[in-house]
């Protein structure tokens, strides 16, 4: 009897050193569940999405860009353009021919990846087309010549799942020059 009191006092220390052990206090649970959501796929997502605002350029038309893509804002999941100089006369409408500098950074690495202004030599292009990525045809819709316009294309208005040097699912950035719209 002596035997069997003393197991039973070994199981009751046992279960409540259990259950102490699997109480915790709250802030172990939530570092937990921070540990588990995190190797579970964290996205990495900083909780807004950016704007053309939080995007950086400077320059002028005609000159080399400089573009800075923030670190504290998720790429756009739309289409976003904003003229950064205005240009003048008749926006360019599907059809037309349009005569465009351009620079490339992609999102993920903030890298430039193409720029006819380092290569001196404009991009002609004939606008709606299917010339370019869907990202061009939609967001050159209105530009006027001599307009700095600025194209945040989404991965399904660009490459999507990668090619042309770009990484799958890539945000492109690019900073456009309308050197002529129409012929």
């Amino acid at each position: 009897m002596h035997s069997l009191g003393r197991i039973i006092g070994i199981g009751l220390v046992a279960a409540a050193a259990i259950t102490t052990a699997a109480c915790g206090s709250d802030s172990d649970s939530t570092a937990a569940a921070t540990t588990t959501s995190s190797a579970a796929g964290d996205t990495g997502s900083k909780g807004r999405e950016c704007t053309a605002d939080d995007v950086k350029v400077t320059g002028g038309f005609g000159d080399v860009p400089e573009i800075t893509i923030p670190d504290d804002c998720d790429p756009p999941k739309t289409l976003i353009t904003k003229d950064l100089v205005p240009g003048n006369g008749a926006g360019a409408v599907a059809g037309q021919p349009l005569t465009m500098n351009y620079a490339l950074v992609t999102w993920s690495d903030k890298q430039t990846l193409d720029s006819s202004f380092k290569r001196g030599k404009p991009f002609q292009l004939t606008l709606g087309a299917g010339q370019v990525i869907e990202g061009w045809d939609q967001g050159l819709l209105g530009v006027q010549q001599g307009a700095r316009r600025l194209l945040i294309v989404p991965p399904d208005l660009g490459y999507g799942a990668g090619g042309n040097g770009v990484p799958p699912n890539e945000t492109l950035v690019f900073v456009t020059d309308a050197v002529q719209v129409g012929r």
